[in-house]
């Protein structure tokens, strides 16, 4: 029996193939955003990218479809029909949000919660088998609360109002060249902007040596946990799982963090892919 997994952001998409436990792969295709694809243009996503990196062999019996935008059930539809439409034979076909995919990767069958700190962020508790709670999502303008685009906004916000010292400027100058016009245009004016922001979050990773570096990083977590996690009495009962770039890059930071709730910290992932395989395949 195979089984094919896929967790879609709005830019790219991770999928893994398992024909056999011993005969696996895994591929990338662009994301699929049900903002900008419409079912016509996923079902070519599908012929053009993503079969031709599959073995011709490959009978696909099972799809399990983790992506951004799931949350709407239109959106579900469409994915599922595109999938239908490519993979006609598949018996079971899955289509699930975001906050599944990392409830399900970080807690498996058990309960806990499951935090998201990417480029934006979320927290949910799993009670091993469904979403029980969820923190409210504002969006990136209002909340997003620890992710890569509000840490990133933070650096913008060091940098415009010149609160970074000559060293941090020059360092920030050098890096990307950036003027104060070109930065207000393309958080005021070009689409995206959360991307955008969450890219600065780079020059946290790169200048960790430096004390305003670090409580940029601190403070942005720490309005995460204080904002969010804080919120969950199962918070003190639980262990406390992450998952995301930001999480993943500041690891020690979330550690710190954890202890000074006197919360169980539990694993940090890069990605979800890892642990959906553990939940859906091992």
């Amino acid at each position: 029996m195979a089984i094919l997994l896929a967790d879609s952001g709005a830019t790219k998409c991770e999928w893994f193939l398992a024909e056999s436990k011993e005969s696996t792969k895994t591929v990338f295709t662009q994301g699929i955003s049900p903002y900008f694809f419409n079912e016509e243009k996923t079902v070519a996503l599908l012929q053009q990218e993503l079969l031709p990196q599959l073995p011709d062999s490959a009978v696909i019996d099972e799809i399990h479809y983790y992506g951004t935008g799931m949350r709407n059930p239109v959106n579900v539809e469409m994915v599922k029909k595109s999938l239908a439409t490519v993979f006609g034979k598949a018996g079971t076909i899955e289509v699930s949000d975001d906050m599944l995919a990392a409830a399900r990767a970080l807690n498996g069958h058990k309960e806990g919660l499951a935090c998201n700190l990417g480029t934006g962020s979320f927290a949910v508790y799993y009670d091993g088998k469904n979403i029980a709670k969820q923190a409210p999502g504002i969006g990136y303008i209002l909340g997003d609360e620890g992710s890569g685009a509000y840490l990133g906004k933070k650096v913008l916000q060091y940098y415009l109002y010149n609160t970074f010292d000559e060293e941090l400027r020059y360092k920030f100058e050098t890096r990307y060249n950036a003027t104060p016009v070109e930065i207000l245009e393309n958080v005021y004016r070009k689409p995206l902007a959360n991307r955008y922001m969450a890219t600065f979050c780079l020059f946290l990773s790169e200048n960790r040596e430096h004390y305003m570096i670090e409580n940029i990083i601190e403070d942005g977590l720490n309005d995460f946990f204080f904002t969010h996690l804080c919120k969950f009495t199962e918070s003190w009962k639980n262990p406390i799982h992450f998952v995301g770039g930001v999480a993943f890059a500041f690891h020690d930071i979330i550690e710190q963090l954890c202890h000074a709730y006197e919360f169980e910290q539990g694993k940090i992932l890069k990605g979800a892919m890892e642990g959906l395989i553990q939940y859906h395949v091992q």
